[in-house]
């Protein structure tokens, strides 16, 4: 289940798998999914994840 985090004033959404973090909710879920059924990440759906430290 994707985590939302409240981050400077602003919702998140982070994949439960890897950790990354998303503005939109349907981007990590794809992405958890992704991460559950591969064992690895998604470089299209990385893609739309925020940058660390933002």
């Amino acid at each position: 289940m994707v985590k939302i985090i409240q981050e400077e004033n602003r919702k998140l959404y982070q994949c439960d798998e890897c950790g990354l973090r998303y503005t939109v909710k349907e981007w990590a879920e794809k992405c958890e999914d992704w991460c559950r059924e591969h064992k690895s990440c998604n470089l299209e759906i990385a893609a739309h994840a925020e940058e660390n430290g933002r």
